[in-house]
């Protein structure tokens, strides 16, 4: 089944703007634009100062850059964009940063009397991903962020969360029956592949290792596949000795389908039973003991299984278009000047 994607509101120490699922959507028809044509007709963007009013708040050029560089972070923008990609990109993130000030303003008007004891809470979540404080601080250097700009997020967050929840998610409700006639008319999207569960131990070898160095590594497979045959556990034996980074879940590469593995080693582990381990396989990232876990035929996902999933959907769906909806009126009673 097709993987539902899901755009709330969550910053952190690198979430540099509050996101609303808005700028996705804007930089996606962004890159569609032919370069030349209608990003030219934008004008550019001061480097320095305000760049934008939203009822009299000014918006600042390094508040965009920092909004741009996460979105493209966050997108996994590799390549190198042209000025015109950037310039579109620009006016997209900006529209995304106004839309984020407005409801900020409006979420303002509620007032939320433990506001500083949760913006706390926030940072402190924020600071318990680093396992200590001089990798928080470096972070922050780095991001050219300090806590009084996570505090400013985070209230951000915090009020806009509370007026979408009070105005928008708290009024929308998804029932079976909805869930089911969406079922019904996107059966297609239930539709799997044949998948196969698997773990592996892998004693990697370089791409350019010499004949001696593979001979080592597969002597070291070998070795850890006689213990396999002799019972010792395989999750184990992958914790201590598989060079994979799955090794810390005991080797397991979870369910995947016919595609998404080198051939060598997709061949063996959709032959294998549930249960079953393989001989020595090699790939070109070196050699590999397979376990089948779990095998699931090809078919549909019955409806019970895939309801939960279905009414969360279509309930973000119509969170997301009361947003938007919010976000129009929102521009239409406002001011807004773009500098």
């Amino acid at each position: 089944m097709q993987t539902f994607g899901k755009s709330v509101l969550r910053p952190i120490i690198a979430t540099l703007v509050v996101t609303i699922g808005l700028s996705g959507a804007a930089f996606a028809a962004a890159k569609k634009k032919e370069p030349g044509k209608d990003a030219e007709d934008l004008p550019r963007l001061k480097t320095t100062g305000v760049i934008a009013t939203v009822n009299g708040v000014p918006l600042y050029r390094p508040e965009l850059d920092r909004a741009l560089k996460f979105m493209l972070a966050q997108r996994q923008v590799k390549k190198d964009l042209t000025s015109n990609e950037i310039n579109t990109a620009e006016h997209a993130v900006l529209d995304q940063l106004i839309s984020a000030e407005l409801l900020y303003q409006a979420g303002k008007k509620s007032k939320i009397d433990d506001i500083e004891k949760r913006i706390d809470s926030q940072i402190n979540i924020g600071k318990s991903k680093f396992s200590d404080k001089a990798l928080y601080d470096k972070a922050l250097k780095e991001s050219g962020l300090t806590e009084k700009n996570l505090r400013e997020f985070a209230r951000k967050e915090i009020y806009i969360n509370n007026l979408i929840e009070k105005e928008i998610s708290s009024k929308i409700s998804v029932s079976d029956t909805d869930a089911k006639k969406f079922y019904d008319e996107n059966v297609d999207r239930f539709k799997q592949p044949e998948t196969v569960q698997a773990s592996h131990i892998l004693i990697g070898v370089s791409a350019d290792a010499t004949a001696k160095e593979k001979n080592k590594a597969r002597e070291k497979a070998e070795s850890l596949l006689k213990r396999v045959k002799a019972g010792e556990d395989f999750a184990t034996l992958a914790k201590t000795n598989s060079t994979c980074p799955s090794a810390s879940q005991g080797g397991n590469l979870g369910y995947f389908s016919k595609g998404q593995m080198v051939p060598e080693f997709e061949t063996v582990a959709f032959s294998l039973k549930p249960g079953e381990t393989s001989e020595i396989v090699e790939t070109k990232f070196g050699y590999h003991i397979v376990k089948v876990i779990d095998k699931k035929p090809a078919g549909t996902i019955p409806f019970p299984e895939a309801k939960q999933e279905i009414i969360n959907y279509l309930k973000i769906a119509e969170i997301q278009q009361g947003i938007n909806q919010l976000v129009g009126k929102l521009r239409k009673e406002g001011t807004i000047v773009i500098k």
